[in-house]
């Protein structure tokens, strides 16, 4: 017997390593570091003769369970008792073993590169095997590519797919670093999908126009599959001039793939998008999003195509064919981790267009737990502008003005892109109804110069016109609305969804100045339901009701309102409350609904007092006037001030008319 097979005493006591000699504990070390019985073994441990014996010895032991695998307490006690040189130099020769035999790592490279193991094969092979995954799982491709550096792989080679992985998974500041780095060199590995990187995460910021910047710097000659993206860029920050030129430069589709055909329908249909024909651009972004599903694909680009899909369904009036679009883009992970807060956005605001308010907020919460890090700015600022559409919806005055401090300071990372032209027009009616809307003006100014550039587009440029009548009928600016509205007139011929939206500002503008057909308001108002806007028809029907001469015509109106807006309708008194402080106990109220006190309140609430001068007329605080005005609109499940004056003249009967 040699001196290595004395019984010593070993590292990890209380492992039941004690008492085992040296060669058994050379067999399992060997095992612990990854090699295996009978085959690959060290060398020296192929020599011996006696290797059945120490197996034998190590399983009466208790170390080596029946299928020669190590006991899972004795192979901690060995890594952490023996010295890294030793574990080292016994996993180079097994990497060896496996390299001289033709067998891959597998999984071993992930267990020896997090062993602190620097050997080029194993960085090889994690760099392979995340390349690999990168595109069905780039989380995964993410934790290879950082396990390949703990095992010795150079950053830069391999540095626009590593970026492209921190990108799809959301982490945008790790691929801009990556991108960055790699954009200094002289000679850039991969140069075009680092680009792509480059620019997607540019347009995360909510900065399109650096996304387009960075492809003018790759240049057409340069660019072979990424123009479709570059064009997206380009267009969307207004460059319609370089996007056809890229187009017919460097727009070779290469290999007819899932994703390239996706890409190829995806720059022809935003080109269509802006020309008169929209809807074929709108069918063709469709098809580019299913592709994009089929292929099961998370590359980087700056828009994705459902996200483009959905907008061109919002703009069009259809929020029902863009939920469709989005959700078939979640289901398939389009996009990666990193598009999942921006389509959970897009179908709230699908959701509050179709007056499902409750639905919006479930998926808001959603975008924001998508992922571990906060919302990127543009998706920020997107959500901001849903809480503004939310509050505004639900006449809370309160929460729209949190809101309103909430959007100012999104807006303030991000800059005006057609492919934001929904959220700006949300904050450019918000800021109208609270007389902000100086604050807003250079933000809209972009936007219409933007539009101006691309020759107002009829799809694109609609809803914003729509938004900017809503904001001069709130500021009661005749100047501002005419434009506007003279706009939407200009596009009826070419949009159903604009002649809805024309035929409903001049419904507004009638009802406004007090002269107006019943049936016609009506109308213009079913108009507006018809293409996704049944708040904004019933809010119509409902200020006309309240303005309405005849009983009959706001009985009409007001059933109108509740036919195309059930929600307001629908809501029921509130169960019981305390009374705040100072209004006292319930009165009883009577067949109107209404109590003897709260009738005063109405009638003078239908005079336009406010409530300090309620509070004055009958002696008690304007916020007691004020409590009084809410418990009763919740009693008349009222929706809005609008439906509230019409049933407090219906409660109050031939005691107020119409017209008082």
């Amino acid at each position: 017997m040699t001196e290595q097979d004395h019984t010593e005493a070993t590292p990890g006591r209380g492992h039941g390593l004690e008492g085992t000699t040296a060669a058994v504990r050379e067999l399992l070390l060997a095992l612990a570091v990854g090699f295996t019985l009978p085959s690959p073994l060290p060398a020296s441990l192929k020599r011996r003769q006696d290797l059945e014996h120490l197996r034998e010895t190590a399983t009466e032991a208790g170390l080596l369970l029946p299928d020669g695998s190590l006991v899972g307490t004795a192979h901690h006690a060995l890594l952490n008792g023996t010295p890294d040189a030793i574990i080292h130099a016994l996993q180079r020769e097994l990497v060896d073993t496996y390299r001289a035999d033709g067998r891959p790592l597998g999984g071993l490279a992930r267990e020896l590169a997090r062993g602190g193991l620097r050997h080029p094969q194993v960085a090889a092979e994690l760099e392979e095997a995340a390349e690999e995954a990168l595109e069905s799982d780039p989380g995964l491709a993410s934790t290879l590519f950082a396990e390949s550096l703990l095992s010795g792989a150079k950053e830069l080679p391999k540095a626009a797919r590593r970026a492209q992985a921190a990108a799809a998974t959301g982490d945008l500041d790790a691929a801009g670093r990556l991108v960055d780095r790699l954009l200094a060199l002289p000679e850039p590995p991969e140069l075009a999908l680092g680009v792509d990187v480059a620019a997607a995460v540019w347009a995360e910021r909510g900065m399109l126009s650096r996304s387009a910047d960075t492809y003018r710097w790759l240049g057409p000659e340069r660019m072979g599959t990424s123009a479709p993206l570059a064009a997206l860029a380009m267009i969307g920050s207004g460059d319609m001039a370089g996007a056809h030129g890229v187009l017919a430069d460097g727009g070779s589709m290469g290999s007819p793939t899932l994703l390239a055909v996706a890409l190829s329908l995806m720059g022809d249909g935003l080109s269509r998008t802006l020309e008169s024909s929209s809807e074929l651009g709108l069918s063709e972004l469709i098809r580019a999003s299913d592709m994009m599903n089929a292929a099961g694909v998370a590359a980087p680009m700056p828009e994705i195509p459902a996200v483009l899909a959905a907008l061109c369904a919002l703009h069009s009036g259809e929020p029902a064919v863009a939920d469709t679009v989005v959700r078939a883009a979640l289901a398939a992970s389009q996009g990666g981790d990193t598009a999942r807060p921006r389509l959970f956005l897009l179908q709230a605001w699908c959701a509050m267009q179709q007056d499902n308010p409750d639905d919006a907020r479930l998926a808001i919460n959603e975008a924001v737990k998508a992922n571990p890090w906060d919302l990127a700015p543009r998706d920020r600022f997107l959500r901001a502008a849903l809480e503004l559409g939310l509050a505004r919806r639900s006449g809370e005055v309160h929460q729209l003005v949190l809101a309103w401090d909430h959007a100012r300071e999104a807006m303030m990372h991000v800059s005006v892109d057609l492919y934001s032209l929904l959220p700006w027009g949300e904050v450019l009616i918000t800021a109208a109804r609270l007389r902000e809307t100086g604050r807003v003006a250079h933000y809209l100014q972009g936007a219409w110069e933007l539009l101006d550039r691309l020759e107002s587009p009829v799809l694109w440029s609609v809803p914003l016109h729509w938004a900017a009548v809503q904001a001069a009928l709130l500021g009661e600016n005749p100047a501002e609305l005419a434009p506007h509205a003279t706009a939407l007139v200009r596009a009826s011929g070419h949009s159903h969804y604009a002649a809805m939206l024309a035929a409903g500002g001049k419904a507004w503008v009638s009802v406004l100045a007090g002269r107006f057909v019943a049936s016609d308001v009506e109308t213009a108002a079913r108009g507006l339901a018809a293409v996704g806007m049944p708040w904004e028809g019933a809010r119509l029907a409902g200020h006309a009701a309240a303005r309405a001469d005849e009983r009959r015509d706001m009985v009409k109106l007001l059933a109108c309102a509740r036919d195309i807006h059930p929600q307001g309708s629908a809501a029921q008194p509130e169960a019981h409350q305390d009374p705040p402080a100072g209004i006292g106990a319930p009165e009883t109220a009577e067949a109107s609904g209404l109590s003897a006190r709260e009738k005063e309140v109405a009638r003078l609430v239908l005079e336009g007092k406010t409530y300090r001068e309620i509070g004055d007329a009958i002696y008690i605080s304007p916020r007691t006037a004020e409590h009084h005005v809410a418990r009763m609109r919740r009693r008349l499940g009222a929706e809005n001030r609008s439906e509230l004056l019409v049933r407090l003249r219906l409660a109050l009967g031939d005691a107020h008319p119409p017209h008082a």
